[in-house]
Protein backbone atom coordinates (compact mmCIF):
# COMPACT_ATOMS: atom_id res chain seq x y z
CA UNK A 1 0.00 0.00 0.00
CA UNK A 2 3.32 2.16 -0.09
CA UNK A 3 3.09 3.16 -3.58
CA UNK A 4 0.73 4.49 -6.56
CA UNK A 5 1.96 5.50 -10.11
CA UNK A 6 4.25 7.75 -9.77
CA UNK A 7 4.98 7.95 -13.14
CA UNK A 8 3.03 11.57 -13.35
CA UNK A 9 6.34 13.45 -14.58
CA UNK A 10 9.62 11.55 -15.65
CA UNK A 11 11.95 14.03 -15.87
CA UNK A 12 13.20 17.28 -15.08
CA UNK A 13 12.09 19.90 -17.81
CA UNK A 14 15.11 21.12 -19.40
CA UNK A 15 14.03 24.66 -19.64
CA UNK A 16 12.06 24.58 -16.11
CA UNK A 17 12.50 28.13 -14.38
CA UNK A 18 13.52 27.58 -10.86
CA UNK A 19 12.58 30.66 -9.79
CA UNK A 20 9.50 30.56 -7.20
CA UNK A 21 6.48 32.54 -8.18
CA UNK A 22 3.45 32.84 -6.99
CA UNK A 23 1.71 30.40 -9.22
CA UNK A 24 3.82 27.81 -8.01
CA UNK A 25 3.58 28.20 -4.42
CA UNK A 26 -0.36 28.59 -4.74
CA UNK A 27 0.21 25.00 -6.71
CA UNK A 28 2.44 23.35 -3.57
CA UNK A 29 0.02 25.24 -0.95
CA UNK A 30 -2.73 23.48 -2.40
CA UNK A 31 -0.82 20.12 -2.28
CA UNK A 32 0.22 20.75 1.74
CA UNK A 33 -3.46 22.49 2.60
CA UNK A 34 -5.07 18.37 1.03
CA UNK A 35 -1.96 16.36 2.79
CA UNK A 36 -2.75 18.95 6.16
CA UNK A 37 -6.24 17.83 6.53
CA UNK A 38 -5.84 14.37 5.11
CA UNK A 39 -3.58 13.38 7.98
CA UNK A 40 -6.04 15.41 10.27
CA UNK A 41 -8.87 13.14 8.58
CA UNK A 42 -6.76 9.78 9.79
CA UNK A 43 -6.05 10.93 13.27
CA UNK A 44 -9.83 11.43 13.76
CA UNK A 45 -10.70 8.02 12.09
CA UNK A 46 -7.62 6.55 14.26
CA UNK A 47 -9.32 7.73 17.94
CA UNK A 48 -12.70 6.55 16.62
CA UNK A 49 -11.56 3.12 15.20
CA UNK A 50 -8.93 2.60 18.92
CA UNK A 51 -11.19 4.52 21.36
CA UNK A 52 -14.73 4.02 20.68
CA UNK A 53 -16.08 0.75 21.63
CA UNK A 54 -18.72 0.45 19.07
CA UNK A 55 -16.39 1.34 16.49
CA UNK A 56 -13.55 -0.52 17.68
CA UNK A 57 -15.04 -3.86 18.16
CA UNK A 58 -16.34 -3.99 14.38
CA UNK A 59 -12.61 -4.07 13.33
CA UNK A 60 -10.54 -5.56 16.12
CA UNK A 61 -10.57 -8.19 19.09
CA UNK A 62 -8.97 -6.42 22.29
CA UNK A 63 -7.90 -8.27 25.67
CA UNK A 64 -10.54 -6.78 28.09
CA UNK A 65 -8.03 -6.81 30.65
CA UNK A 66 -4.82 -5.30 29.25
CA UNK A 67 -6.56 -3.48 26.39
CA UNK A 68 -4.50 -5.20 23.78
CA UNK A 69 -4.87 -6.05 20.62
CA UNK A 70 -5.89 -9.33 20.13
CA UNK A 71 -6.84 -10.23 16.77
CA UNK A 72 -9.04 -9.12 13.70
CA UNK A 73 -12.66 -9.27 12.94
CA UNK A 74 -13.54 -9.83 9.21
CA UNK A 75 -13.78 -6.65 8.32
CA UNK A 76 -11.34 -5.29 10.67
CA UNK A 77 -9.31 -8.18 8.13
CA UNK A 78 -10.80 -6.20 4.82
CA UNK A 79 -9.70 -2.75 6.11
CA UNK A 80 -6.01 -4.27 6.30
CA UNK A 81 -5.98 -4.77 2.38
CA UNK A 82 -8.60 -2.24 1.36
CA UNK A 83 -6.41 0.76 1.01
CA UNK A 84 -4.43 -1.42 -1.34
CA UNK A 85 -7.13 -2.45 -3.71
CA UNK A 86 -7.97 1.12 -4.04
CA UNK A 87 -4.97 2.34 -4.69
CA UNK A 88 -3.96 -0.35 -7.57
CA UNK A 89 -7.73 0.46 -9.23
CA UNK A 90 -6.82 4.23 -9.25
CA UNK A 91 -2.92 3.44 -11.03
CA UNK A 92 -4.41 0.99 -13.46
CA UNK A 93 -8.27 1.31 -13.72
CA UNK A 94 -9.11 4.90 -13.38
CA UNK A 95 -8.56 6.64 -17.27
CA UNK A 96 -9.16 10.70 -18.15
CA UNK A 97 -8.95 11.39 -14.71
CA UNK A 98 -10.30 14.43 -13.75
CA UNK A 99 -9.91 16.72 -10.46
CA UNK A 100 -13.20 15.65 -9.05
CA UNK A 101 -12.57 11.96 -9.68
CA UNK A 102 -9.01 12.39 -8.45
CA UNK A 103 -10.26 14.32 -5.52
CA UNK A 104 -12.43 11.14 -4.42
CA UNK A 105 -10.02 8.65 -5.03
CA UNK A 106 -7.61 10.61 -2.60
CA UNK A 107 -10.12 10.93 0.36
CA UNK A 108 -11.23 7.31 -0.31
CA UNK A 109 -7.49 6.30 0.38
CA UNK A 110 -6.83 7.96 3.09
CA UNK A 111 -10.39 7.47 5.04
CA UNK A 112 -9.35 3.76 4.40
CA UNK A 113 -5.70 4.30 5.71
CA UNK A 114 -6.68 6.73 8.63
CA UNK A 115 -9.77 3.92 10.24
CA UNK A 116 -6.86 1.31 9.91
CA UNK A 117 -4.87 3.32 11.80
CA UNK A 118 -6.57 2.91 15.04
CA UNK A 119 -4.24 -0.67 15.46
CA UNK A 120 -1.28 1.61 16.33
CA UNK A 121 -2.90 3.02 19.38
CA UNK A 122 -4.26 -0.53 20.23
CA UNK A 123 -0.30 -1.77 20.25
CA UNK A 124 1.55 1.32 21.19
CA UNK A 125 0.97 3.80 24.09
CA UNK A 126 -0.53 7.14 23.01
CA UNK A 127 2.68 8.94 24.59
CA UNK A 128 5.06 7.10 22.23
CA UNK A 129 2.62 7.41 19.15
CA UNK A 130 2.25 10.90 19.61
CA UNK A 131 5.75 11.96 20.15
CA UNK A 132 6.60 9.42 16.85
CA UNK A 133 4.16 11.78 14.84
CA UNK A 134 5.85 15.11 16.30
CA UNK A 135 9.43 13.29 14.78
CA UNK A 136 8.08 12.33 11.39
CA UNK A 137 6.90 15.65 11.26
CA UNK A 138 9.74 17.82 11.85
CA UNK A 139 11.69 14.66 9.46
CA UNK A 140 9.29 14.98 6.90
CA UNK A 141 9.39 19.04 6.51
CA UNK A 142 12.47 18.99 6.45
CA UNK A 143 13.29 16.20 3.64
CA UNK A 144 10.61 18.30 2.09
CA UNK A 145 12.02 21.14 1.87
CA UNK A 146 15.36 19.34 0.55
CA UNK A 147 13.40 18.51 -2.46
CA UNK A 148 12.16 21.91 -2.79
CA UNK A 149 15.05 23.30 -2.93
CA UNK A 150 18.00 21.45 -3.90
CA UNK A 151 19.08 22.26 -7.54
CA UNK A 152 19.92 18.41 -7.94
CA UNK A 153 17.91 16.13 -10.65
CA UNK A 154 16.43 13.29 -7.81
CA UNK A 155 14.94 11.52 -10.79
CA UNK A 156 17.70 8.74 -11.13
CA UNK A 157 17.87 8.37 -6.75
CA UNK A 158 13.47 8.47 -7.11
CA UNK A 159 13.87 5.61 -9.72
CA UNK A 160 16.20 4.02 -7.28
CA UNK A 161 14.09 4.13 -4.24
CA UNK A 162 10.88 2.81 -5.88
CA UNK A 163 13.11 -0.13 -6.76
CA UNK A 164 13.98 -0.33 -3.44
CA UNK A 165 10.62 0.05 -2.70
CA UNK A 166 9.23 -3.03 -4.29
CA UNK A 167 11.67 -4.74 -2.49
CA UNK A 168 10.98 -4.41 0.97
CA UNK A 169 7.11 -5.10 -0.27
CA UNK A 170 8.64 -8.32 -0.86
CA UNK A 171 10.49 -8.69 2.31
CA UNK A 172 7.28 -7.63 3.94
CA UNK A 173 5.10 -10.34 2.71
CA UNK A 174 7.55 -13.12 2.90
CA UNK A 175 7.95 -12.14 6.37
CA UNK A 176 4.46 -12.49 7.42
CA UNK A 177 4.80 -15.97 7.35
CA UNK A 178 8.73 -16.46 8.55
CA UNK A 179 8.60 -13.94 11.58
CA UNK A 180 12.06 -13.44 11.87
CA UNK A 181 13.08 -10.79 13.80
CA UNK A 182 16.33 -10.03 12.16
CA UNK A 183 14.48 -9.33 9.11
CA UNK A 184 11.66 -7.12 10.37
CA UNK A 185 14.41 -4.87 12.12
CA UNK A 186 16.06 -4.77 8.63
CA UNK A 187 12.79 -3.93 6.62
CA UNK A 188 12.29 -1.01 9.60
CA UNK A 189 15.71 0.57 8.49
CA UNK A 190 15.34 0.48 5.25
CA UNK A 191 11.85 1.11 5.02
CA UNK A 192 12.86 4.58 7.11
CA UNK A 193 15.74 5.55 4.95
CA UNK A 194 13.82 4.67 1.91
CA UNK A 195 10.59 6.92 2.50
CA UNK A 196 12.82 9.94 3.42
CA UNK A 197 14.38 9.49 0.32
CA UNK A 198 10.81 9.71 -1.59
CA UNK A 199 9.69 12.77 0.20
CA UNK A 200 12.44 14.79 -1.01
CA UNK A 201 12.00 13.04 -4.59
CA UNK A 202 8.33 13.19 -4.75
CA UNK A 203 8.48 16.62 -3.52
CA UNK A 204 11.01 17.73 -6.38
CA UNK A 205 8.51 16.14 -8.81
CA UNK A 206 5.61 17.89 -7.88
CA UNK A 207 7.32 21.35 -8.22
CA UNK A 208 8.75 20.34 -11.83
CA UNK A 209 5.22 19.55 -13.07
CA UNK A 210 3.92 22.61 -12.23
CA UNK A 211 6.33 23.43 -14.92
CA UNK A 212 5.48 20.89 -17.29
CA UNK A 213 1.50 21.20 -17.05
CA UNK A 214 1.86 25.19 -18.37
CA UNK A 215 -0.82 26.30 -16.57
CA UNK A 216 -3.05 23.95 -17.43
CA UNK A 217 -5.98 24.15 -14.16
CA UNK A 218 -7.58 20.55 -14.15
CA UNK A 219 -4.71 19.34 -14.81
CA UNK A 220 -3.18 21.21 -11.87
CA UNK A 221 -6.30 20.03 -9.90
CA UNK A 222 -5.21 16.23 -10.49
CA UNK A 223 -1.84 16.99 -10.07
CA UNK A 224 -2.50 18.68 -6.29
CA UNK A 225 -4.97 15.21 -5.53
CA UNK A 226 -2.02 12.87 -6.49
CA UNK A 227 0.81 15.01 -5.23
CA UNK A 228 -0.92 15.25 -1.71
CA UNK A 229 -1.40 11.38 -1.91
CA UNK A 230 2.57 10.84 -2.83
CA UNK A 231 3.64 12.67 0.16
CA UNK A 232 0.52 11.38 2.73
CA UNK A 233 1.82 7.74 1.65
CA UNK A 234 5.15 8.54 2.26
CA UNK A 235 3.98 10.50 6.00
CA UNK A 236 2.27 7.27 7.15
CA UNK A 237 4.63 4.88 5.98
CA UNK A 238 7.85 7.21 7.41
CA UNK A 239 5.56 7.49 10.79
CA UNK A 240 4.97 3.70 10.65
CA UNK A 241 8.53 2.68 10.24
CA UNK A 242 9.69 5.40 12.95
CA UNK A 243 7.19 3.33 15.48
CA UNK A 244 9.02 0.37 15.22
CA UNK A 245 12.07 1.99 16.86
CA UNK A 246 10.74 3.98 19.43
CA UNK A 247 7.30 3.00 20.27
CA UNK A 248 6.68 1.62 23.61
CA UNK A 249 3.98 -1.18 23.72
CA UNK A 250 1.17 -1.91 25.98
Amino acid sequence: MSDFNRGFTSSIPARADMAVDAGLRAFMLGVYNKLALGLLLSAALAYVTSALPAARNLLYVVDPDTGRLAGFTLLGTILRFAPLAVILFGAFGMRNVTPRSAGIFYWTVVSLIGAGLGIWMLVYTGTSVALTFLITAAAFGALSLVGYTTKKDLTGFGNFLIMGLFGIIIAMFANMFLHLAGMAFIINCLGVLIFAGLTAYDTQRLKMSYYQLGGNQAAMGVATNYGALSLYLNFINLFQFLLSFTGNRR
